[in-house]
């Protein structure tokens, strides 16, 4: 498989990134250190190239109709400038992929997908059209997304534009003049839990918009940062990651996703979700955290204290914020109370650890 590149590759080359294939793409995953530009986001503000993500337009009288039938969260419940969390089931109780719903106006949306899944979720959509009145149109390759997160971005990022960024709500976009470019999408949200916005460009806007953040800023100690820090970030707020900590596999109940699984509309596997709900499931995805000292990795297995395997980590790292190994996993779901000991076993030994509340970093 060719390894594509992002828009901005050679300025990431050049601000000195530590580049490496993710996703199906050459990504910078490090610019200084992991920890440096984890801080930088949590007590400042930095700014992420993730233009690896997928979007695709969806349009038309029956654009909601299609959304609402592939997707578990319900999409009439959306208005103009709102965005939505969800995911997409995959009609055998699994998970295709985890989304963003944008409303640009009633007969239009975006979706959001992820990098690894661009291909699989145009295809599944695609496939779901049936005789709907509806165009799609995957602007993926044509697209650039800057993720500027921390709790200085709006004032970092307000003298570029006219859009109030501080009474944004949290999930809420504009489409609006943006650094002397015109209908960029201006979003607040973001997978760091820092707080920030999220800006959409056309390619050809991209390298501007870039240098005019980078700028605007440089007086509030903006730094570029990499998917090292993004992964320490967004597993401290218990964030799952596909591929990780779901995936076609997993059962969205168990996966804590029952909030974004709505069963006001019809969609693809909602009579088996709902009776996953209503019956519970036999294992639950959890957080924990070390009591002893060790990092937990993604497959590590989780035990109980005679070392019987439970279980196993999905992801985990040691958070910097907190000083401690964190992880996430799916356990028997009696084992899911937060208090619970368990172990992660590292090579040949048992590590204690409790399970928490979600998340691990209260806002």
């Amino acid at each position: 498989m060719t390894v594509k590149q992002i828009p901005l590759h050679s300025l990431h080359q050049q601000l000195g990134a530590k580049i490496i294939p993710f996703a199906g793409f050459d990504m910078p995953v490090r610019y200084t250190s992991d920890l440096d530009e984890h801080h930088t986001v949590r007590n400042g503000v930095g700014i992420f190239d993730v233009s690896h993500m997928g979007e695709f337009i969806v349009k038309g009288d029956d654009a909601c109709a299609l959304i609402s039938r592939v997707s578990a969260n319900d999409p009439t419940l959306l208005f103009d400038g709102k965005v939505q969390y969800s995911y997409l089931p995959n009609g055998k109780g699994g998970i295709v992929d985890d989304l963003l719903v944008y409303q640009i106006s009633p007969v239009e949306f975006m979706l959001v997908v992820n990098a690894s899944n661009i291909d699989k979720d145009w295809a599944w959509i695609n496939s779901h059209v049936g005789d709907l009145n509806v165009e799609l149109v995957n602007v993926s390759d044509g697209m650039c997304l800057f993720a500027v997160q921390g709790p200085l971005a709006a004032q970092a990022l307000q003298p570029l534009t006219n859009a109030r960024l501080d009474a944004m709500s949290y999930y809420t976009f504009e489409k609006t003049d943006f650094a002397g470019q015109a209908n960029v999408i201006v979003s607040a949200t973001g997978y760091t839990g820092a707080g920030g916005f999220e800006i959409y460009v056309s390619n050809h806007q991209a390298e501007a918009v870039w240098n005019a953040i980078m700028e605007a800023g440089a007086p509030h100690g903006i730094k570029p940062i990499g998917l090292g820090a993004r992964d320490t970030l967004r597993l401290e707020m218990g964030y799952c990651l596909y591929g990780n900590d779901i995936s076609d596999e997993t059962s969205p109940i168990e996966a804590g996703l029952g909030w974004v699984t709505k069963f006001s509309h019809d969609f693809i596997d909602a009579d088996v979700l709902k009776a996953q709900k209503e019956q519970g499931v036999t294992r639950k995805l959890v957080g924990f955290e070390l009591l002893d000292r060790g990092i937990p990795r993604a497959h590590y297995p989780l035990c109980t204290a005679d070392g019987t395997v439970v279980g196993e980590v999905t992801s985990g790292t040691q958070s910097p914020t907190l000083g401690k190994g964190i992880g996430m996993g799916y356990v028997p779901a009696e084992l899911a109370k937060p208090g619970t000991e368990l172990f992660v076993q590292v090579r040949d030994r048992l590590l204690k650890a409790q399970v928490v509340k979600l998340p691990f970093i209260k806002k």
